[in-house]
């Protein structure tokens, strides 16, 4: 992918997720980016285990800010050329419009920079069950 200049990259962490190989992704990304981090409205340990799980290091995440706060004060404490935002959903693009960020899916994403995506688990049918709704 080439950044145009300089860039702050920010994934949502389902995003993330959504990668086959997020680790390697945030290595080639630092290539061709002077930051990279980790967005999420989720509490900070659900982004802090995932990232530790994959030994993905980060600078920045949000931390207890939800998304549209942290994009604003990653965008103030990064001054980059580009600040860029990979999400999943309408909201994500909608959030980093708003907050004058560039959007791109993670899809999208993924064929520019030639990432490839993880497997989609397929839906667990017990999922939500307790054992009192078992026959």
């Amino acid at each position: 992918m080439d950044s145009g200049g300089t860039m702050t990259l920010a994934f949502e962490l389902e995003a993330l997720k959504a990668l086959a190989d997020p680790n390697a992704v945030f290595d080639d990304a630092r290539q061709w980016t002077e930051y990279v981090g980790v967005l999420s409205d989720q509490p900070t340990y659900v982004v802090t285990n995932f990232t530790r799980k994959r030994r993905i290091r980060q600078d920045f995440f949000s931390g207890p800010r939800g998304v549209r706060e942290s994009l604003e004060n990653v965008a103030d404490q990064f001054d980059t050329d580009r600040h860029v935002f990979v999400g999943t959903t309408d909201g994500d693009r909608a959030v980093a419009e708003e907050m004058g960020w560039e959007y791109l899916s993670v899809e999208e994403a993924a064929e520019f920079a030639e990432w490839d995506l993880g497997e989609k688990p397929e839906e667990d049918p017990f999922e939500g069950e307790t054992r009192d709704d078992w026959p």
